[in-house]
């Protein structure tokens, strides 16, 4: 049995509205026609050429990624470029890409909730006013036991699980966004959370969120990886079009695609 992929994009439409999309953000079709076909679709962080093979050779007619294959604009294709090789890849191979991305990353049920959830946090609401993020309640322990805990549930990478604040400091209210989140730092500090969890933490505003918290009290900041924080949502996404679609069949890509082989520790 087959599905149209003009079917699978109506149902990602109402699921994650694209009018939710941030104004920077190009998520949707890609690469493709929604009048194709297809009975498998594989799911991915991101879309590289080890994806697109991975596809190509388990029979997957359509890759379903968080992040779009073509977010900044592009202006060639050659082949011997990345993105020219992944689109042409993707093409000689009859593969479709498609995309939800920030339109998937505050939803109910979307990626910051799944990621709540997978690490042992109960939400009760949105980090801001305007709903993006998660605050939640976690069982009252200690920040590094927590760390711990979050380095095992969460894929294996190698930059591991970084952390700022007293190891023994008791946490149990958490506020994380998936995702790139330093944006959010300030928003944090206003939620009155023990602690914050988010990806891609640059050093100014790090250090100042740790001096912040020095001179008038604060969260602990937790940084997971990138590709770590927003895996969790595949399996809840596949579930979702496997309701919808019974007929076709749903996978979730096995492949690490962080960006980072291996760490020194010094």
């Amino acid at each position: 049995m087959t599905m149209k992929i003009s079917e699978l994009i109506d149902f990602a439409n109402q699921r994650w509205p694209l009018d939710a999309k941030a104004s920077w953000d190009n998520p949707g079709l890609a690469i493709g026609s929604p009048r194709s076909t297809v009975n498998k679709v594989l799911l991915s962080v991101d879309v590289t050429p080890q994806i697109i093979k991975e596809a190509a050779t388990s029979g997957a007619g359509l890759v379903f990624s968080h992040h779009p294959l073509l977010l900044r604009g592009v202006d060639s294709v050659n082949a011997e470029t990345l993105k020219g090789n992944v689109v042409t890849s993707a093409i000689t191979n009859g593969i479709a890409v498609f995309s939800a991305h920030t339109n998937a990353d505050f939803a109910s049920g979307g990626v910051s909730e799944v990621l709540a959830k997978t690490i042992g946090i109960a939400p009760t609401g949105p980090l801001t006013s305007e709903g993006d993020g998660v605050v939640g309640n976690l069982t009252p322990q200690r920040l590094v036991d927590f760390a711990r805990l979050v380095a095992k549930l969460l894929p294996s990478v190698a930059q591991g699980v970084l952390v700022q604040g007293d190891p023994e400091r008791i946490i149990s209210k958490v506020g994380l966004v998936a995702g790139a989140g330093d944006s959010y730092l300030d928003a944090a500090r206003a939620a009155g959370v023990d602690l914050y969890i988010t990806s891609d933490l640059r050093h100014h505003p790090a250090s100042d969120f740790r001096d912040n918290a020095i001179v008038s009290g604060g969260p602990a900041l937790m940084n997971i990886a990138h590709f770590s924080a927003e895996w969790p949502w595949l399996e809840q996404a596949a579930a979702e079009l496997r309701k919808a679609f019974p007929e076709v069949e749903f996978v979730v890509s096995e492949l690490n695609t962080d960006p980072w082989d291996f760490a020194v520790m010094q």
